[in-house]
């Protein structure tokens, strides 16, 4: 052994022997059993150490590749099994310091990127040390190596994340493991300065580069999906925490104070020379301004630090008597930013646009900590500080005003914060805010209009609350009447500003806004108006304030009966004021210069204005005198003279304005498409109006007026060219007028529709369904929320429920759909095949005349017969067409004559069809339900998709048809449609089109949407044969032609019988079984429910049933037949099965045979038949379960089952109800169920239950029983078999939702207990695995609560109720999922309520437990319930509501149980005020608490209260006396009240 151990080392030592040998060597002795080395391990890592440090000491030359595999060899011992194991059972080893200083060397070289060979080995290696505790030993010892090595590793991980390559996984696992060690080291460091010297010299720079790096890096899928989605996460939170403990500890506050606040410093100077030389203010700033990264990163670093370091050091030092050292270190960060230098005469040039957002970004996060922590109180600050905070903030003001980037969000978010920190910051500057952050700026784009709106919304409030608007307002108007810096200014007030606005037009005194108003008339008039003409910067600043008095005129709250005399007096002479002095010097220049072919722009912006006034004086005028009986109007004369003479020109709407004037105004208002048109419709709208109230309205003024709006508009909605609007009148341009006159249009439709003509209605419907297909093909979506579209406004109309009432738009906007369809097939159509089309959507036809004919029949009563007589005819005209269509469209099917759409035309249809889907088809006329029955027949069956168009969209075209048919189906008039055509005519026209088709879809017969199709033309083919049968008219001659139809239908190419299965085409298999099935199931039905009285159709149909289920069970073996063998079922054969099934059994319900044994199947069912089921049962119960979460299959097969097995003789051999069972139990341990999959075949499950214990033997259930507890045997839990478990525990929820009688009840309720025991036992492993709570704990909770309340009565022994406490007390309440948390609640919830409610006798020896087991919930909705200040997530807030209204009902039924609980009464108050006083409750939450309390205090007698008083502590007896005082106040009188007229 002797001779080993000398060889091994003299030849690791010898010169002579090669690196190779010596490393193979070295590999040998650590892994071989037979090297007797006295502590051989410790030797070997020794050896390679010191070979390692003796070469990067220069002791030692060695070749690269030797290095290379040294550092592997080291790599490989740190990580190998062996030296985990040696450390794991004691043995001490250990490394030299000296390793880990090469270490860090070698990163050091990395970072310098002087080599980059064999970093992995190196990385790893560090990683090895770092993670095992005794070799980390040479880290954690010398702190300053470990410092060290976190500073390089943070260099490496900025130089990986400034490149464009994709980031790896190892080195940012190594650097959080490096960050998790210092930080411990940290913590218990004694020293903070030497902490703070520490971080700051080596620390401070790589951290908040990688903060910054990792925050800005733009991750893709390339990148490690742990670095991306965890870690980079991770490290930020470290990075935070460590510059918080190492720069912000309490200790070091002294020194920050006497840095911030030097004239304190006399008085208190501290002893010790350290401590007045620490500067830790002044070294951050030297540490953030010396350039520790690239320039073109180092403002931006900088900026997301100061925020950063702002946030930290508040989150140590922010308290109230510290608030003057909080803003003297925020304004010394903020000298480290760029903006600084800007207020001492930095040139602005200096900043790039990047680099504004940048700043003022960091700037807008320093003011939001100032705001949040309250830094900034104005009364002491003035007192005691002589306004130092103030006049910081004033310069920051001036700096933002004096350097406007209205492009920049942030900018406006600085100003707004400035404004709530104190309004008087801004106010010497209220003019430049006014007109760079609002009339003058440009923010046009979302981003910025959003703050910019807050920020004047902010002003806006805070000089309403000041009652300062006027002085507000004085400034606008000074601003908008300066010279513009642009031609073009963007409206002063936006949709948004205007809501604004309103709020605080609603708040102010009435004189003050009519000052505004006066203010705004005075300078029209006297500055604007003589100086308009000819001047198109005066015209575009009269719109400016015209827009302004029509946003407050419109917003101001109207005048009424109780307004004061001298307000409606004021606000009457100001609208005669408008009326004379700007409305009628407008309108005169503009006749004078209204002739004008090309206006030029000062005389449109002067009409603009002038209209807008006018609008604005007039609707407002009309409605003050509505609603206000002291206002007289300065029109009133001429409005009754108007209205008398049945006169409505313009005197009517404004006095003192001529017709030939007005005339000349329109004539230029309708030139040019801008606000001035808009506003003249408005005016034809409101003078509808107006007609509407007289008395007697004048029909043709209201026709012509009608007209007049829609035609204004025509031309510009011809030109297709549009832009989404705001809403603001002043706004509209050329582009934003048809969106605003369509928007007009049809809001008022209700209004405008009487009075339109057939062919302008024809125009609404035409132009409505074209931007219905545009607004489809832009997908309009709500990306610009407040802004108003063409498209929008058309869907707002289809949705809107309106529509149908407007019967007929909804008659000609089907026209123009129809015509739309023919448009579509004619040009794919050769020959006639498009005819039918064309024909329902023919000009010369009155397909309007039924909807109008109920309105004129007084006028017809009254007329000539001859009149009368014509309309008959016109009626039946358009009846006769539909007839004729109908018999051309069967004729087409017929004669296989179909158009072929290409891919394009049939998007186009298929658009149209969602479009169609729009209208409420439920609701149509008879013969708009026919127009549109017969518009998708005849896409259904003359209409082909073309070889090359995508199957998929094809599938989706038949099924939008089925579903749209199946719609109109539903409408009150569906049977009309038997008017025009025989219904087995149509179902063969059907049925045929889709056979034909069907050989183009085969290989697709897998795909869902095949599925979804056949699906849809089942439920048409349901709903129209349910028609034929409660229609009662040739039901027998219908049914049995379209029988004989399918008879004769082959579900092949072609071919002959005998060679059928060659041949065979399965979707028109498919199809031909849909047929008969669906056939088979609606005459079941009927028959099923048909009243004994009505035997004839009885009769009628059994007698069509019988041939159904013959021809129906060849079409399933035909089918099952072409399946190919150990092939697994096809989803569409199974309800087909289990409707022949139920079929056969229905028929044999009135058989002798039946009644006589109804257990015997063979006297009713034929053998083939009885075979065939037995097949299709043992088929379905081997693919059980295998099915995993298919719920299409599951659900048909455990239909298929529950019928089946009604049926017991029917099972094949020996097969009992355990087969099914087990079979079952599988499918529930299946890995892919799911609780939600449990829970949506719940239903089916049940039902199949049902029927097997319903018919099953006593021993057989005692079989099942076994199954059952099988599953809930802990050593399933123990292998990680949950599945298992969760089958077990849904079989016993199923069991008790079955009802059992006799034995099988009794074996049941006496192995209850052992069940509560295994469910306990089970929740007790399970709560120990976060997964398992949703997946085991939740259902056992469910089962327990059912078992508990099936028990009712049955379960005798309090004992075994008691049990369930175990499984209840188990359970975890913290640190769960939202959804889990509100499920576990709520499970929790329901078994206490059970045994409150059905095991009274169990209270009175278990209450402390239960109450015990719902204080768990008190405690947990508290403390989810707390208050915060952002609630976060909303759904999560909702789950907490929940549990707390499940605690104050808990409470009331607790309350309710006197017997039990008045001795407990005083405990449960005390826990509750114990657990209350903790915490601050959400109101919301507190509400419902508190509610239930009250119910328990109830229950507290004198001397309960006196024993609270007495024996709570201090703090929580005050809050004991809140409650009980609330509880006198507000809930022991409310009832006391409701007593007393209680009999």
């Amino acid at each position: 052994m002797a001779a080993i151990y000398s060889g091994i080392h003299l030849k690791l030592k010898s010169a002579k022997t090669s690196w190779e040998d010596k490393l193979k060597l070295a590999r040998f002795a650590w892994i071989s059993h037979q090297c007797f080395l006295p502590n051989k391990e410790q030797v070997l890592l020794d050896w390679v150490s010191h070979t390692l440090v003796s070469y990067y000491s220069k002791k030692l030359e060695l070749e690269d590749e030797v290095v290379e595999k040294l550092w592997t060899y080291l790599d490989n011992v740190i990580h190998s099994k062996r030296l985990q194991d040696l450390l794991k059972n004691g043995k001490t080893i250990n490394l030299s310091f000296s390793i880990a200083q090469v270490i860090n060397e070698r990163l050091s070289e990395f970072c310098s990127q002087k080599a980059q060979q064999n970093i992995g080995t190196v990385l790893s290696c560090s990683s090895g040390i770092l993670s095992t505790p005794s070799l980390s030993i040479i880290y954690t010892a010398k702190c300053e190596l470990l410092v060290d090595l976190l500073s390089k590793l943070c260099e490496l991980a900025c130089q990986q994340l400034a490149c464009d390559d994709a980031v790896g996984a190892q080195l940012f696992s190594i650097l959080q493991l490096t960050f998790a060690q210092y930080l411990l080291i940290q913590r218990q460091q004694t020293n903070p300065n030497r902490v703070f010297g520490q971080v700051t010299s080596h620390l401070l720079q790589p951290c908040l580069l990688l903060r910054h790096l990792l925050t800005v890096r733009n991750w893709t899928q390339a990148d490690d999906s742990h670095v991306r989605q965890h870690w980079s996460r991770e490290i930020r939170n470290q990075v935070e925490t460590l510059l918080q403990a190492g720069l912000f500890q309490p200790e070091l506050f002294s020194s920050y104070r006497e840095e911030l606040l030097p004239e304190q410093e006399p008085q208190e100077k501290k002893k010790g020379a350290l401590k007045t030389l620490l500067l830790p203010v002044d070294t951050l700033q030297t540490k953030l301004g010396s350039g520790f990264c690239e320039p073109a990163l180092h403002g931006a670093v900088v900026a997301g630090s100061v925020s950063l370091l702002y946030k930290l050091f508040l989150d140590s030092y922010c308290k109230a008597e510290n608030h003057l050292v909080c803003f003297h270190m925020f304004s010394r960060l903020f000298d480290c930013l760029r903006l600084s230098g800007l207020q001492q005469g930095v040139r602005e040039d200096v900043l790039s646009p990047a680099d504004w957002s940048t700043e003022l970004l960091a700037l807008e996060q320093l003011l939001n900590l100032v705001l949040s922590s309250d830094i900034y109180n104005v009364a002491s600050d003035r007192i005691r500080h002589k306004g130092i905070q103030f006049g910081f903030y004033r310069r920051l003001a001036q700096m933002l005003m004096s350097h406007s980037q209205a492009s920049i969000p942030a900018w406006f978010r600085c100003l707004k914060l400035l404004m709530s920190l104190s309004h008087m910051i801004v106010e010497p500057d209220l003019g430049d805010l006014v007109a760079s952050a609002w009339i003058d700026a440009k923010a046009s784009e979302p981003r910025t209009k959003k703050p910019q709106e807050a920020l004047i919304g902010t002003v806006f409030h805070t000089y309403s609350k000041l009652r300062q608007f006027p002085r507000l307002f004085e400034e606008v108007l000074s601003v908008i009447c300066q010279p513009a810096a642009n031609e073009l200014r963007m409206p002063v007030l936006s949709a948004g500003l205007t809501a604004k606005l309103r709020e605080c037009l609603l708040e102010l005194p009435p004189n003050q806004i009519l000052d505004i108003v006066c203010l705004l008339v005075e300078n029209c008039q006297t500055v604007i108006i003589p100086a308009v003409e000819g001047d198109s910067d005066m015209a575009l600043k009269l719109m400016s304030i015209s827009s302004v008095l029509h946003a407050f005129l419109f917003n101001v709250r109207s005048l009424d009966d109780v307004t004061p005399s001298p307000v409606v007096l004021r606000t009457q002479s100001l609208l005669a004021k408008i009326q004379k002095g700007i409305i009628q010097p407008l309108l005169e220049l503009l006749q004078a210069r209204g002739e004008e072919e090309k206006p030029e722009l000062w005389l449109r912006k002067t009409s603009d204005s002038a209209l807008l006034l006018v609008y604005t004086w007039v609707e407002v005028n009309t409605l003050f005198g509505i609603s206000c009986s002291k206002y007289v109007s300065p029109s009133a004369e001429t409005a009754v003279t108007a209205s008398t003479g049945r006169h409505w020109g313009v005197s009517a709407l404004l006095p003192g304005v001529e017709e030939q004037c007005w005339e000349k105004v329109m004539a230029l208002a309708s030139s040019f498409a801008s606000a001035s048109k808009y506003c003249l419709e408005l005016l034809t709208l409101q003078k509808m109006k107006m007609i509407l109230m007289q008395a007697k309205a004048d029909p043709q003024a209201l026709q012509h007026a009608a007209a007049f709006i829609l035609e204004t508009g025509r031309s510009s909605m011809n030109r297709g060219e549009t832009e989404p609007w705001d809403g603001d009148i002043s706004a509209i341009n050329d582009l934003t007028y048809p969106t605003a006159h369509w928007h007009l249009v049809l809001s008022n439709l209700t209004i405008l529709l009487p009075y339109l003509s057939l062919k302008d209605v024809e125009y609404v419907a035409n132009v409505l369904l074209e931007t219905l297909v545009l607004a489809k093909a832009q997908e309009v979506n709500g990306d610009q929320e407040p802004f108003v579209s063409i498209g929008k406004v058309s869907l707002g109309l289809m949705h809107s429920p309106f529509l149908p009432e407007m019967r007929v738009l909804h008659c000609a906007f089907l026209s123009s759909l129809i015509h739309q369809f023919s448009k579509v097939l004619h040009s794919a159509a050769t020959g006639s095949v498009d005819l039918p089309l064309q024909q329902l959507s023919a000009d010369n036809i009155p397909w309007h005349e039924e909807i109008l004919a109920p309105c004129e029949t007084v006028e017809l009563l009254v007329g000539a017969p001859s009149e009368n007589k014509l309309q008959k005819d016109e009626l039946s005209l358009s009846w006769k067409t539909l007839e004729e269509v109908a018999q051309c469209i069967l004729l087409l099917a017929k004669n296989n004559s179909p158009v072929i759409l290409k891919e394009g035309q049939l998007e186009s249809c298929l658009g149209l069809l969602e479009i169609t889907s729009l209208l409420k088809l439920d609701s149509l006329f008879p013969s708009d339900c026919v127009r549109c029955f017969l518009l998708l027949l005849s896409l259904v069956a003359n209409t082909r998709a073309n070889v090359s168009c995508g199957k998929l969209l094809s599938l989706k075209f038949l099924r939008t048809c089925f579903y749209l048919l199946r719609c109109l189906q539903a409408g009150r008039n569906a049977n009309s449609v038997f008017k025009v055509f025989h219904a087995s005519d149509a179902l063969e026209a059907v049925m045929t089109s889709l056979l034909t088709a069907s050989k183009f879809f085969t290989d697709v017969l897998t795909d869902p949407a095949w599925a979804e199709c056949l699906q849809e033309a089942q439920t048409f083919l349901e709903h129209f044969l349910q028609m034929i049968v409660e229609r009662r008219q040739s039901v027998r001659l219908n049914l049995e032609k379209f029988l004989s139809f399918l008879v004769s239908c082959k579900p092949d190419v072609g071919a002959a019988r005998n060679k059928c299965c060659k041949n065979w085409n399965p979707a028109a298999g498919q199809l031909l079984l849909m047929a008969f099935t669906t056939l088979c199931h609606v005459l079941t039905l009927y028959l099923q429910h048909q009243p004994e009285k009505k035997l004839q159709s009885a009769d009628v149909l059994s007698a069509l049933l019988e041939p159904a289920i013959l021809q129906m069970g060849r079409a399933v073996e035909r089918n099952l037949q072409s399946n190919m063998q150990n092939q697994p079922l096809p989803i569409a054969f199974i309800p087909s099965v289990t409707t022949l099934l139920k079929a056969d059994l229905s028929r044999a319900l009135n058989k002798e045979g039946w009644q006589k044994n109804p257990k015997e199947p063979h006297g009713f069912l034929e053998r083939p038949r009885i075979t065939l089921y037995q097949k299709f049962y043992s088929q379905i119960l081997r693919e059980l379960p295998c099915a995993g979460g298919h719920l299409q299959f599951l659900r048909s097969a455990l239909q298929f089952l529950s019928v089946f097995c009604s049926v017991p003789d029917l099972s094949p051999g020996k097969e009992t109800a355990v087969t099914v069972v087990y079979a079952v139990k599988k499918l529930l341990a299946g890995s892919e169920i799911t609780v939600q999959v449990i829970q949506n075949l719940e239903m089916e499950l049940t039902e199949v239950l049902v029927q097997l214990l319903g018919n099953c033997s006593a021993e057989e259930f005692y079989a099942i029983m076994k199954l059952a507890l099988q599953g809930l045997e802990v050593r399933n839990i123990w292998q990680q078999n949950a599945q298992e478990v969760l089958s077990a525990v849904t079989l016993i929820k199923l069991l008790l939702s079955c009802p059992l009688s006799g034995d099988k009840e009794k074996a049941f309720w006496f192995a209850s207990p052992q069940i509560i025991t295994a469910l306990a036992m089970q929740t007790k492993e399970a709560c120990q695995d976060q997964a398992l709570i949703s997946t085991i704990v939740v259902p056992i909770l469910e089962t327990t609560a059912v078992l508990l309340r099936q028990g009712e009565g049955v379960l005798l022994n309090p004992h075994h109720v008691a049990l369930a406490f175990n499984i209840l007390l188990t359970v975890p309440l913290d640190h769960l999922k939202t959804e889990d948390y509100g499920s576990v609640f709520l499970g929790v919830h329901e078994v206490l309520f059970s045994i409150l409610q059905c095991h009274p006798k169990v209270m009175l020896k278990a209450a402390p437990s239960f109450l015990n087991s719902f204080h768990r919930l008190v405690i947990s909705v508290m403390h989810e319930g707390r208050q915060k200040g952002d609630r976060g997530n909303i759904d999560e807030f909702e789950v907490t509501l929940k549990c707390a209204h499940l605690v104050e009902r808990m409470y009331t039924h607790i309350a309710a149980e006197t017997e039990e609980f008045t001795v407990f009464s005083a405990f449960i108050v005390a826990q509750y005020v114990t657990e209350l006083q903790k915490v601050t409750l959400h109101p919301a939450v507190k509400k419902h608490l508190t509610e239930g309390i009250y119910h328990i205090l109830d229950l507290c007698i004198e001397r309960d209260i006196k024993f609270l008083n007495a024996s709570l502590p201090a703090g929580v007896r005050e809050v004991f006396k809140d409650l009980y005082n609330d509880y006198n106040h507000y809930h022991k009188a409310k009832k006391q009240g409701e007593e007393k007229y209680t009999a």
